[in-house]
C-alpha cells in the first residue's frame, strides 16, 4: 500500500476505533450514538431481512437518475457556455453565489409542478448537482491548452467533434471533480426531500428513527449511505485515474 493509501486508512480507522472505544466503555451514552461495530451488525441485518428494501431501492434509483441527469445536463450546459462568452460573463456571477440559496426553498414550487410522486426528489437532487458539473466543467474547459484547438482547426474538426475528442478529454480531472461532488449533493438533496414530505425512502426512515431515538436503525441506515457515496466516488476516482494514466503514454 501507498504512503496515501496508509494516510486514508488511518485517518479513517482511527477516529473509527476512538469512537468505538468511547461508546464501548460508557463515555458516549448509547442513547446519542451506538458503537461503529453495532451499526456494521444492524446493517448487516437489515439488509438480510430485507424489510426496508424498498425504500432503499426508491432512494438509490432516483439517486441514479438525479446524477445521471445532472452529469448530462452539467456537461452539456458548460460546453456551450464555453463556446459562448457573452452569455457566460452574464452567468458568472450567478454560478459563484448559487449555493447560498436554500435549494429546499423551491420544494413546494416543485411539487406543485411535478406532484407528490419521485420527481419533486429527484428536482431537488439534480438541482444540487448540476451546478457542481457546470462550475468544475468549465474550470477545466478554460485550461484547455489552446494549440489543442489550433491543430483541431486546422485538420478542420466541428465543433461538435472539437468538444468531444480535445475540450472534454482534456478537461477530464476537472469533469470527475464535478461528477464526484454531484454523486454527494445527488445523495444531500434527495435524502434531505425525504425528510420533508415523503412516505418512504432512506432520508424517511432516518428521520422517522431520529423522532422515535431508534438509533439502531438511524446509524446502519447512514452507514449505507456513507458506504455507497463512497463506494461510487472510490469509482470514479480509480476510472479518473485509469483514463490519466492512458493519456500519458
Amino acid at each position: 500500500m501507498s504512503k496515501i493509501g496508509l494516510v486514508r486508512t488511518a485517518a479513517i480507522v482511527l477516529p473509527v476505533g476512538a469512537l468505538e472505544l468511547l461508546c464501548r466503555f460508557g463515555t458516549i451514552s448509547p442513547i446519542t450514538i451506538i458503537p461503529p461495530s453495532e451499526m456494521v451488525r444492524s446493517l448487516y441485518f437489515i439488509l438480510l431481512a430485507g424489510q426496508y428494501q424498498a425504500d432503499i431501492t426508491a432512494t438509490l434509483s432516483n439517486v441514479l437518475v438525479s446524477i445521471v441527469a445532472a452529469m448530462l445536463a452539467g456537461l452539456i450546459v458548460a460546453t456551450l457556455l464555453e463556446s459562448l462568452p457573452a452569455i457566460r460573463r452574464i452567468f458568472d456571477p450567478l454560478f459563484a453565489t448559487y449555493y447560498s440559496v436554500p435549494i429546499y426553498a423551491f420544494y413546494p414550487l416543485m411539487i406543485v409542478l411535478f406532484g407528490l410522486g419521485d420527481l419533486p426528489q429527484i428536482a431537488i437532487g439534480f438541482l444540487l448537482a448540476v451546478m457542481a458539473v457546470i462550475i468544475n466543467t468549465l474550470n477545466g474547459l478554460d485550461r484547455v491548452p489552446q494549440v489543442l484547438i489550433k491543430v483541431s482547426r486546422v485538420h478542420r474538426l466541428s465543433y461538435l467533434k472539437i468538444a468531444l475528442q480535445v475540450r472534454l478529454p482534456s478537461a477530464a480531472p476537472y469533469i470527475f471533480t464535478g461528477f464526484k461532488l454531484a454523486v454527494a449533493y445527488s445523495f444531500v438533496g434527495i435524502i434531505g426531500a425525504e425528510f420533508i414530505t415523503s412516505s418512504r425512502g432512506i432520508g424517511y426512515q432516518i428521520s422517522y428513527a431520529y423522532n422515535n431515538f431508534d438509533n439502531r436503525l438511524m446509524y446502519p441506515l447512514i452507514l449505507l449511505v456513507l458506504v455507497v457515496v463512497t463506494t461510487v466516488n472510490m469509482s470514479l476516482y480509480v476510472w479518473e485515474q485509469h483514463l490519466l494514466a492512458r493519456r500519458r503514454t
